[in-house]
């Protein structure tokens, strides 16, 4: 388990240095083809600087305000305090600051950089669906995710892969409507600038897509891993089990979630197709063997088989 911990924090500055140096060459392209010189370079480099800071400090707050997400005061979330309270203290974790997203799908996230700077949201839904032991399981989960750093990771992608989408759209709609004035004068020099315009053109097209893939390497076992800790830390299978066979046959989707944050969630919140051929509403995904491969969690009914198996 600490070997893993380990793991998942250095994944995350190597993450972190590839989602820069990412941001730093779309920058660049997009200088280059708009033709703003030197002191558009020395811009590109601070905007990549400025964005990976950002990402670090300010990731958990992008997240919560992306999903709507309100911090959970009451004495109707009293239940919410103290199950996460007692298990924060089983886990040896600080208290993270609690939120509530008003969404009757049931599903639950973490954010943050740290333990010390955690947050955790749950729907509406999930509070009124789940019993006491279900939600205990959930929250056993999302609790596991801060233990073992995974927080970082989710949440750095999702603003890392937001800042390098626009800064692509920005830059071919540039160049769609007028672009960089010398484009000329590059087409004169020669095959060379020919070439550069050409790549640079297509890195700003390319972006998004290598951007997503590295979030996509963030890989699906983070889930699988969390739901072994959480258990470990209830010490109650069962109750993760009932409440994923819940989500399982639960077909909302969270309104205010996107497939950039789909990952930082217990389930994923988006819309996950028609009922299988049979008719029977297990949860299985419609579409191609390549859609499957780029889920940002592994089958329901997966993560159910190996808790029963524990």
């Amino acid at each position: 388990m600490y070997e893993q911990i380990a793991k998942n924090k250095r994944r995350t500055f190597l993450l972190l240095f590839f989602f820069v140096a990412l941001i730093a060459a779309a920058a660049l392209a997009f200088n280059f083809l708009l033709g703003f010189g030197a002191i558009g370079v020395v811009v590109a480099i601070v905007f990549a600087i400025a964005m990976a800071w950002g990402s670090y400090f300010y990731s958990d707050r992008v997240a919560l305000a992306a999903s709507r997400a309100k911090p959970a005061e009451g004495p109707e979330y009293q239940r919410y305090h103290n199950l996460v309270e007692g298990l924060c203290i089983a886990a040896g974790l600080p208290k993270p600051r609690l939120y509530v997203v008003d969404d009757p799908a049931p599903n639950a996230f973490a954010t943050g950089r740290n333990p010390k700077h955690a947050a955790l949201a749950v729907t509406t839904g999930l509070l009124e669906t789940m019993n006491r032991v279900e939600l205990e399981g959930v929250i056993a989960h999302e609790l596991s995710h801060v233990k073992n750093y995974d927080i970082l990771v989710t949440t750095v992608a999702v603003t890392a892969v937001g800042a390098i989408a626009l800064l692509s759209d920005l830059g071919l709609r540039f160049m769609w409507f007028g672009g960089r004035g010398d484009r000329r004068d590059s087409a004169d020099s020669g095959g060379a600038g020919i070439i550069l315009v050409i790549l640079a053109f297509a890195l700003l097209i390319l972006a998004p897509f290598i951007a997503l893939l590295m979030q996509f390497a963030v890989s699906r076992r983070r889930e699988l891993l969390a739901d072994a800790s959480g258990v470990q830390l209830t010490r109650y299978p069962p109750g993760l089990i009932s409440a994923l066979e819940k989500l399982k046959n639960d077909k909302a989707v969270v309104h205010h979630a996107t497939r950039a944050t789909a990952q930082m969630w217990i389930e994923s919140p988006l819309e996950r197709g028609a009922e299988d051929e049979n008719g029977d509403g297990d949860g299985s995904k419609k579409g191609s063997w390549l859609n499957r491969a780029f889920d940002t969690h592994p089958p329901l009914d997966e993560r159910i088989q190996i808790l029963k198996e524990m």
